[in-house]
């Protein structure tokens, strides 16, 4: 077992887990962007050829998130540019998800 210091396949590679494939894409977006389906349908593949493997595999994917290199930079990041419509967004998302419940629909 090869063990990467320093890097976030630390854990991966200590746990010894058979098979992982790492797509560095934001939270909530395991396979890139929504309906992107050649991505998701790529990561899929390269999943399934990684699961017919006998020995452990760790690979990291070669797709990227779209019009944005640097998502990490911006990623959860909050300051005076932006607080307003962060706010605006939260509100509109609580009294949706209010009505949603009124309505008994809940996710």
């Amino acid at each position: 077992m090869t063990v990467i210091i320093g890097s976030a396949f630390d854990i991966v590679t200590h746990c010894n887990v058979p098979r992982y494939l790492h797509n560095d894409f934001p939270l909530v977006n395991p396979l890139g962007t929504p309906y992107d389906r050649d991505a998701q349908r790529r990561s899929v593949e390269t999943a399934l050829t990684m699961a017919g493997s006998s020995e452990p595999v760790v690979k990291v994917s070669t797709l990227r998130w779209p019009n944005d290199t640097d998502w990490k930079s911006v990623y959860g990041k909050i300051d005076d540019s932006n607080r307003e419509h962060l706010a605006k967004m939260g509100a509109a998302n609580r009294r949706k998800r209010a009505a949603n419940k009124v309505q008994g629909l809940a996710r």
